[in-house]
């Protein structure tokens, strides 16, 4: 006899371009106004380097992270002027209003989490300047759990913070490479298309979105 799918208990959402919409390329356009290094390349290292990875998964500290900037850039820069070069980037779209409007809604029966690959200097700055993180029981940044996504050791740390089996969890995000990973630790993982398609995937999976 087949059994039936576990019901979901949790709800997991990325936070970058899901919740809350950002953009490197904006830092990167004014980063390149202190440096003769090319646009792309400062973009290429804020958003997917070594460097950025070690930030995120909080093994070094912002003036650290600066400091490799710094000299790997040559940047004309001081840190107290990088930091809202670095921090404005974020802002929210109407995407993420209709994301946020569904999360205030599955609180309610639902534990939901934020689980981020982000840097401690952006998450201090969304805390203080977004409300948007109100609507979850739980964040889980990478810089504070020692680990980025898809390492199976994040997505296991979350799990073991929900005390929740991968089947009893929903999860979506905006990067495939990142919902295989979930998925090979049988989390229910969805990619992240919009607020409209987001409801499609939750009633999939028998999570009432009313």
């Amino acid at each position: 006899m087949k059994q039936s799918p576990r019901r979901i208990k949790s709800i997991v959402f990325d936070l970058g371009r899901v919740v809350l919409d950002f953009d490197h390329r904006i830092a990167a356009e004014k980063i390149s106004c202190f440096t003769d290094k090319p646009g792309e390349e400062i973009y290429n290292l804020f958003f997917d380097s070594r460097l950025t990875r070690l930030f995120e998964e909080g093994k070094i500290t912002p003036r650290e992270f600066f400091l490799e900037i710094k000299k790997t850039l040559k940047l004309k820069l001081s840190y107290r002027s990088f930091l809202p070069i670095w921090n404005e980037i974020f802002y929210l779209s109407e995407k993420n209003i209709a994301v946020h409007k569904l999360a205030n809604a599955l609180k309610v029966k639902y534990r939901l989490a934020i689980l981020s690959n982000i840097n401690i200097l952006h998450l201090n700055f969304i805390k203080r300047n977004f409300s948007v993180l109100e609507a979850f029981h739980h964040v889980f940044p990478s810089c504070a759990m020692g680990a980025i996504k898809p390492d199976p050791k994040i997505f296991r740390k979350a799990l073991e913070a929900l005390s929740a089996c991968p089947q009893d969890v929903f999860y979506t995000d905006d990067r495939p490479e990142l919902i295989a990973g979930a998925k090979k630790l049988g989390i229910r993982a969805f990619v992240f298309k919009s607020a409209k398609q987001l409801k499609k995937d939750l009633l999939t999976c028998g999570v009432s979105v009313n």
